[in-house]
């Protein structure tokens, strides 16, 4: 039950991350929120 609440938060913010990376118009904020969204997925991906 905990893993499934953790799971969905990481997703909430993952997806989050996601549409703010397409809202900026500044690469090195974009470089940044890339940055942070593939921490986030690896971190959804590879729970154990």
């Amino acid at each position: 039950m905990i893993r499934i609440f953790y799971l969905l938060i990481v997703l909430y913010l993952s997806l989050h991350l996601f549409w703010h990376l397409f809202r900026q118009k500044n690469p090195w904020s974009q470089a940044g929120t890339a940055l942070v969204l593939t921490l986030f997925l690896l971190r959804l991906f590879l729970i154990k």
